[in-house]
């Protein structure tokens, strides 16, 4: 089932086409930015160029459009006389000419323009300047020769060519006949609009989305067109009903509550060509990289490893790949040059049967494609017509950071650059101290752990910094905002005084001390708050008492501060984490019963080594020590005696020894959990 979604506001109109329940191709066309494909435009010539064979020509777009000597038509001469003269000698600059844009701007280009207008309609395409008649490729050969039959009975007014569309499928004479007038109109107005018109001027606007995708896709495949806008409704029907009242009844508003592109999750693969990864079904992935001059698809395996051979797995993985890969060409309508990556197959077979599925499924691209055969490194070759942007182009703009690159500067780059700049500024000023902003997390690199990279920097221009961390400045923003006496700058750039009154979050604990904690103000300032290691997370009332370059130091005033012995009450010294109570049933942690043993044993080998009668007397054996220790089943240890002096025989050597099996039952559980 193919169907045709058509979602239209003031703002812009989407579509998408749908087969079998997945969405294949979507379009965006917004008030602000139409395609000017098919605009036909009275231009002036701005300038030739005998060098390149080609002309820049003004039509009052933004950028000069470009037409290429192939493109230029004089109706004097036929193709071959015009092929014998430059193009110096067939226009000139300032002449006046009629122009189609045949490929929409893209990046830094113009549009690309043409002197050979064409118009299509419902079931024919016609060129006035044209000659000959020609049938879609894409019909069967039978409905080509029936159609090839009826077009030659075609006699237009005043000459012309005319190609007969895929969409003609099944039509009669009189529906090419009425076609054929109706485009016959339009031409004698767009002559006498230009007639009357100024160059550069606009004499033919190409119809909106809505109307271009029924026209040229409403074909006997397609079940339904539903739009949810009813004059985007009735402009549809009004349209279908004259060219093609036999598919009236196809034409559907939509009315349910839930927004028509989410029914169909049209949202969600619109956003999907943002992404650059691809999942496949069975665990591959694709990658999508664009580049000025192609765009590069990778195929990779990523969690699929098949059930038989190398070969096998590879083969699956690439046939999906290559069916996705053709869905994304369409959904994210990309265009120009293209290279697969396959994975490499050595069968050939195989390497065919893959360009057999990437072929079954062009068939369904209504845009022009030329595949090359996959080679032996496994890439594939093609190009896919590209006329105008896609939705990942009209949807996004180049980051301003990056600039388009995909990457920026990393925080200690840019953080080494600037302690460069500052020296190089502190040695060409005569100030004594210097104010400086900066991105926190920028400043608290340039400061350096213990402020050793300050220090550095101080010691090395024999000036003082100040370096205060702004949020919301750029990255890499590093300006110095002000000069002066040590004593001025350092006033000013402490953002607390001594007796000060403030409320913090209390945000990490204290390095050091385990009763104390942290807080940060506004562009990374520390405040080591004294005894508030309980309360990290919470907002409490502070005062500041003594002030410092990169810290002040504060005591609570609203809780009571703990000691250090309180704290460490509160702490499992073994692993520095808060105890929490426990209650009946709780499971037990079985990484800190591990602990716990080795600490046993631990303390067991010492003992041994102090006084070996202790541990099991003289007699005692590896294996008595084993059961004290509480080891586990089946590992290896190396008992080091650091006590036993270097050359005092055997005892001096680390000592290899097997560990007793645990015994069965809960014991021997815990044991496989914790091994596990």
């Amino acid at each position: 089932m193919k169907k045709i979604l058509i979602s239209s506001d003031r703002y812009e109109t989407r579509v998408a086409i749908v087969e079998e329940g997945v969405v294949v191709e979507t379009y965006i066309e917004r008030d602000t930015r139409r395609s000017m494909l098919g605009n036909v435009y009275l231009a002036r010539v701005d300038n030739v160029l005998p060098g390149m064979e080609a002309a820049f020509i003004d039509a009052g777009l933004p950028k000069n459009g470009f037409l290429y000597v192939n493109e230029i038509v004089i109706p004097e001469l036929d193709d071959k006389e015009r092929r014998k003269k430059r193009i110096q000698e067939l226009i000139r600059p300032g002449q006046e000419l009629l122009v189609q844009v045949v490929k929409d701007p893209m990046g830094t280009k113009g549009a690309r323009v043409t002197m050979q207008l064409s118009f299509a309609g419902r079931f024919l395409v016609f060129s006035p300047e044209g000659t000959g008649n020609g049938v879609s490729k894409r019909l069967e050969d039978a409905e080509r020769e029936r159609l090839r039959g009826l077009v030659k009975k075609l006699k237009p007014r005043n000459g012309g060519g005319l190609i007969v569309r895929t969409a003609a499928r099944g039509a009669e004479l009189p529906e090419l006949e009425r076609d054929l007038r109706l485009l016959e109109d339009q031409w004698e107005a767009i002559v006498a609009r230009a007639a009357a018109s100024r160059a550069p001027a606009l004499v033919h606007q190409e119809v909106d989305l809505a109307l271009e995708m029924v026209r040229d896709d409403l074909r006997v495949d397609v079940d339904e067109v539903v739009t949810d806008d009813p004059a985007t409704h009735e402009r549809i029907a009004a349209y279908v009903e004259q060219h093609s009242p036999e598919m009236l009844d196809r034409v559907k508003l939509h009315r349910g509550a839930t927004p028509l592109m989410r029914r169909y999750q049209v949202e969600e693969a619109i956003a999907s060509t943002l992404h650059r990864r691809v999942d496949l079904p069975s665990g591959g992935y694709l990658l999508f990289d664009y580049a000025e001059a192609f765009t590069i698809v990778d195929v990779n395996t990523g969690r699929f490893v098949g059930k038989s051979r190398l070969e096998d797995t590879i083969l699956k993985n690439n046939l999906e790949a290559a069916k996705e890969v053709v869905r994304q060409l369409r959904l994210r309508d990309i265009g120009g040059m293209i290279i697969i990556d396959f994975i490499d197959m050595a069968a050939a077979k195989n390497r065919d049967a893959v360009i057999a599925a990437m072929q079954e499924e062009l068939k369904k691209d209504r845009s022009k494609v030329y595949l090359v055969s996959i080679s032996p490194l496994g890439l594939v070759e093609m190009t896919r017509q590209n006329v105008t942007d896609g939705v990942r182009e009209i949807l996004t703009d180049t980051c301003p950071h990056c600039r388009g690159e995909g990457v920026v500067y990393g925080d200690e780059t840019i953080a080494l650059e600037n302690l460069r700049a500052l020296t190089r500024h502190a040695r060409l000023s005569t100030a004594e101290a210097f104010l400086v902003e900066l991105h926190p997390r920028i400043a608290a690199l340039m400061v350096g752990q213990g402020g050793r990279r300050l220090i550095d920097l101080e010691e090395s221009t024999g000036k003082h910094f100040s370096l205060v961390g702004t949020e919301g400045v750029p990255v890499e923003r590093c300006a110095v905002v002000r000069e002066g006496t040590a004593g001025e700058i350092l006033a000013e750039a402490l953002p607390v005084t001594t007796a000060q009154e403030l409320e913090v979050v209390i945000a990490e604990p204290h390095m050091y001390q385990a009763a104390d904690a942290v807080a940060r103000l506004d562009g990374g300032y520390k405040i080591v708050v004294a005894g508030a290691g309980p309360y990290l997370g919470e907002t409490h009332r502070v005062r500041v008492e003594r002030v410092g370059r990169l810290e002040a130091v504060a005591t609570l005033l609203d809780a009571r501060p703990v000691t250090e012995q309180e704290m460490l009450e509160m702490v499992d010294v073994r692993t520095d984490i808060h105890e929490p109570e426990r209650g009946v049933g709780d499971r037990l942690d079985l990484e800190d019963r591990s602990r716990r043993r080795s600490s046993r044993k631990r303390g067991g080998e010492r003992a041994k080594t102090v006084a070996p009668v202790a541990a099991g007397g003289p007699g005692a054996t590896d294996e008595d020590d084993l059961d004290a220790d509480g080891a586990i089943d089946g590992a290896e240890v190396l008992d080091l005696d650091d006590d036993v002096e270097e050359g005092a025989g055997p005892s001096s050597r680390p000592r290899k020894r097997r560990r007793r099996r645990a015994p069965a039952g809960v014991a021997g559980e815990l044991a496989d959990a914790e091994v596990d």
